[in-house]
């Protein structure tokens, strides 16, 4: 009988530590402290009384301070934004023209706790065609481009952080009718502009991830996307990692749907490289990754 009330008494204490243990803990975070004091300031470099937006190479310097404050987001008003814990960044608008931003800085706190402050600038980029790429580009007036379908390559995809399609490369007249009848016409304006028209004979092609972007559903295939007329291309310095080795370091934006030859959704177009009769473009998709396009001068 002692023997049995000794298990049992040794049962409850293991029966205790078990509850014990199983005590929810309670957590602190300590003060729950708002941001306060919170200032903006920026600096728009070569800006003075004669160019009160700059010298044109979009470079600015943003700078925001708080008290009570872990780290800070800038948001550049161009769909830009980055998590900036010293609170200054060294930031360059790369869209050609003057043009005004709202930047807004929220500033985190314990907890997630923020404030926030809003400026408007107005930044000046300047930006110039490089003569030998608009002559080759245009002709000196106006250059109508297709699809080069006899190349390897001449549609293709890869990594994002590549230059190459090293997931596929199309090889010669390999791909559907309608990626193979475009006519792509560049011309010259008279300040040395560049305008884009598209005639893609009533289709494009695109690829099945991007046809919801061009109001369409389906997979790959030929669709009767809309060009949008004359179009005024945006050129401006790439984005990319790129290097001069691997491509000529200029891109441009294509108005509305972005749509030039075949559909993945983009409307950036890094130039890789340019003569007078080859034109070879990469583009970031709606996928995220690479896609390549080689054309050549209409015969």
């Amino acid at each position: 009988m002692i023997k049995h009330n000794q298990y049992t008494i040794g049962f409850l204490f293991v029966l205790l530590a078990f509850i014990t243990g199983c005590e929810k803990k309670e957590y602190s975070l300590g003060n729950l402290t708002t941001p306060a004091a919170l200032t903006l300031t920026t600096a728009i470099a070569g800006a003075d009384l004669s160019n009160p937006n700059g010298n044109g190479t979009g470079a600015v310097t943003i700078t925001a301070s708080a008290t009570n404050a872990i780290t800070y987001k800038i948001d550049f008003g161009n769909g830009d934004s980055l998590i900036v814990p010293s609170g200054t960044v060294n930031y360059k608008y790369r869209t050609p023209g003057t043009f005004s931003y709202n930047i807004t800085v929220n500033a985190i706190g314990t907890g997630g706790i923020t404030s926030t402050i809003s400026k408007k600038i107005t930044v000046f980029v300047a930006f110039e065609i490089p003569a030998a790429m608009l002559a080759s580009l245009t002709g000196g007036s106006s250059k109508t481009w297709v699809t080069d379908n006899d190349a390897v390559g001449h549609f293709g995809v890869g990594q994002p952080d590549l230059f190459f399609p090293n997931y596929y490369g199309a090889t010669p007249n390999s791909r559907e009718a309608c990626a193979y009848d475009d006519e792509i016409t560049l011309t010259k304006d008279a300040n040395n502009g560049i305008s884009m028209q598209v005639n893609n004979k009533g289709e494009s092609f695109s690829i099945g991830a991007a046809t919801a972007f061009y109001g369409f559903g389906g997979g790959d295939g030929c669709y009767p996307i809309n060009t949008g007329g004359l179009k005024k291309l945006i050129f401006m310095d790439a984005s990319s990692t790129s290097t001069p080795a691997n491509s000529t370091r200029i891109q441009f934006v294509v108005p509305g749907n972005g749509i030039i030859n075949f559909g993945t959704g983009a409307t950036e177009y890094e130039i890789l490289s340019v003569t007078d009769t080859q034109l070879h473009l990469r583009s970031v998709g709606v996928t995220g990754l690479a896609w390549y396009m080689k054309l050549k001068v209409k015969p």
